[in-house]
C-alpha cells in the first residue's frame, strides 16, 4: 500500500500518466470513492458469512490472490495513452482498492483468536509496526537500487537501474507493482502456515452469504442493545475515512505542491514509515496506559491538527500566512532543502505515527468492545465503519478539487470527516475493563 497507493505509484499516475496534478487528484478520487461504495455494500456481509461458515483463510487467500493480481496489472500504466487505458487503469485501482478491505475484515476477525486478551493492545500494535518497518526495508531497496542510479555519483549507488529498468519508460516508478504484489504474497505464507483459525462448520458459501444478510441486520438492529459499540462505529466510520483520505493523497498533495519526483517521494516515503513504526508501538502503550478509548481520543486529535498544518504549506508560503520565496535554500542537502519542504515533512513525520497510532487503539478498542461470539460480524460492521463512507473522503477530494481547482482545497476537506468523528468519539464509553 505504501508504494502503490502512498508514496511512489499514485503520485506517479496523477502527475506523469494523467499528467495534471489537479486532474490527477480528481480521477483517483473517483477510483476510490467507487470502491469505497462496493466495500460498503458488501464488507458486513463478508463478514457475516465467514463466521457462519467458521473458517476464514481459504476466502482470505482468495481475496490476497485477487488483490496481488490487480496490483500487477497496474504495471501497464503508461503517459500519452500507452499501455493501460485510464477505464482499464482505474477498474484495477478499484478492484485492488476492495480486495484489500476484504482481507482485512477477515484477518481482522482472526485477530482475538490470535493473542490472549491481556496482551491484544501489543499484538496489534506490533501488527502494524513491523508491517511498516517491512516496508522501510522495500522503499529503501527501491531507492538504492532503483531510483538513485544515475541521478547520485555515491560510491555505494549503481551506475544503472537494478534489472535493467529503463528511466525513460518510468519503469522505475511502474515496477513497485510488481515488488508490491511479490512482497503481500511471500509475507502472506506465514499467516496461513501458523496463525489459528476456526473449523469449518461446513456451511457453503453461498448459503452462508444469504443468511449472512440476515445475520447482520439482526446485528444492526441488535445495536440498539448495544448503543455504545454503535457510537463508536458511526465515530469511526468518519475519522477512519478521514484517515484513510489522507493515506491516500498526501502523497499526491506533496509530489504536486512540492514538485518532488521519484527520489523525492521515496526519501519521504521511508522517512515517514520509520516513524510510522514507532507509532505502533505507541499505540499500544497508550493503550495499555490510559486506555483504548483515551488513546483513539488524542491520537485523532493529533492528527487533526497536523492535516491543516501540512495544508498550510506551499512551495511559496508557510502556515498559510508567512510567504517564502520559491525555491530559497535553508540548508545543503540534496533533498527537502526549503522551508515549507521541511515544514511539511515534520507534520507529516508526526501525522505518520498518530495515523499508525490510531489504526492500532480503534481495533483494540473495538476487539473490546466486542459482544463475545459476534467477533467476525462486528468486526463486518467495524470494516463497514471505516468503508461505509469509504466514498466521502474521495467525493469531497474531488468535489472541492474540482470545484476550487486547488489539490490544497481537495486535501484541506478531509478535515471535515475527522472533526465529526472526534467529535463523536468523546460519547463514547470506554470498554468495561478500562472503566473498572
Amino acid at each position: 500500500m505504501l508504494l502503490g497507493t502512498i508514496y511512489v505509484f499514485a503520485p506517479y499516475v496523477s502527475n506523469v500518466v494523467i499528467g495534471d496534478p489537479i486532474l490527477g487528484q480528481t480521477l483517483i478520487s473517483g477510483w476510490h470513492k467507487t470502491a469505497g461504495i462496493i466495500i460498503a455494500l458488501t464488507a458486513p456481509f463478508l463478514g457475516a458469512a465467514t463466521d457462519r461458515m467458521g473458517r476464514r483463510k481459504p476466502l482470505l487467500a482468495l481475496f490476497v490472490a485477487v488483490l496481488a493480481l490487480s496490483i500487477v496489472v497496474q504495471w501497464w500504466a503508461l503517459p500519452g495513452g500507452q499501455g493501460l487505458p485510464l477505464w482499464a487503469l482505474g477498474l484495477a485501482v478499484t478492484v485492488s482498492g476492495v480486495a484489500f478491505v476484504y482481507t482485512e475484515v477477515l484477518h481482522n476477525a482472526m485477530l482475538s483468536r490470535a493473542a490472549p486478551p491481556r496482551v491484544l493492545s501489543y499484538v496489534s500494535g506490533l501488527g502494524l509496526s513491523l508491517g511498516n518497518a517491512g516496508s522501510v526495508l522495500l522503499l529503501v531497496f527501491v531507492l538504492v537500487t532503483m531510483a538513485l542510479p544515475g541521478q547520485m555519483d555515491w560510491p555505494f549507488i549503481p551506475d544503472a537501474p537494478m534489472f535493467g529498468l529503463d528511466p525513460a519508460a518510468f519503469e522505475p516508478s511502474r515496477v513497485v507493482t510488481l515488488l508490491c504484489a511479490g512482497w503481500l504474497i511471500v509475507f502472506a505464507i506465514p499467516m496461513f502456515l501458523y496463525t489459528p483459525d476456526l473449523v469449518t462448520t461446513g456451511e457453503r458459501f453461498g448459503d452462508a452469504m444469504k443468511h449472512g444478510v440476515g445475520n447482520v441486520w439482526r446485528t444492526i438492529r441488535k445495536l440498539g442493545d448495544y448503543r455504545n459499540v454503535a457510537l463508536f462505529l458511526i465515530a469511526r466510520m468518519l475519522y477512519a475515512d478521514g484517515k484513510t483520505a489522507i493515506l491516500i493523497f498526501s502523497g499526491i498533495y506533496a509530489a504536486g505542491t512540492m514538485g518532488w519526483g521519484l527520489v523525492e517521494m521515496l526519501a519521504y516515503g521511508i522517512i515517514l514509515t520509520i516513524f510510522a513504526v514507532c507509532g505502533g508501538f505507541i499505540g499500544g502503550w497508550l493503550d495499555s496506559v490510559i486506555g483504548p478509548k483515551r488513546a483513539v481520543v488524542i491520537e485523532i486529535g493529533v492528527t487533526l491538527i497536523c492535516l491543516i498544518a501540512m495544508v498550510s504549506m506551499s512551495a511559496t508560503s508557510m502556515l498559510f500566512f508567512f510567504p517564502v520565496e520559491a525555491g530559497a535554500v535553508v540548508w545543503d542537502s540534496p533533498l527537502f532543502r526549503t522551508a515549507p519542504e521541511l515544514g511539511y515533512m515534520a507534520f507529516a513525520i508526526i501525522i505518520a505515527m498518530s495515523i499508525t497510532a490510531a489504526y492500532a487503539s480503534s481495533r483494540t478498542l473495538m476487539a473490546r468492545l466486542a459482544p463475545k461470539g459476534m467477533e467476525g460480524e462486528v468486526f463486518g460492521l467495524y470494516a463497514l465503519a471505516g468503508s461505509a463512507t469509504a466514498w466521502l473522503g474521495p467525493l469531497l477530494v474531488e468535489h472541492f478539487t474540482a470545484t476550487y481547482e486547488s489539490q490544497r482545497a481537495g486535501f484541506a476537506s478531509i478535515a471535515i470527516l475527522l472533526i465529526l468523528g472526534f467529535a463523536l468519539l468523546l460519547f463514547v464509553k470506554p470498554p468495561e475493563k478500562q472503566a473498572a
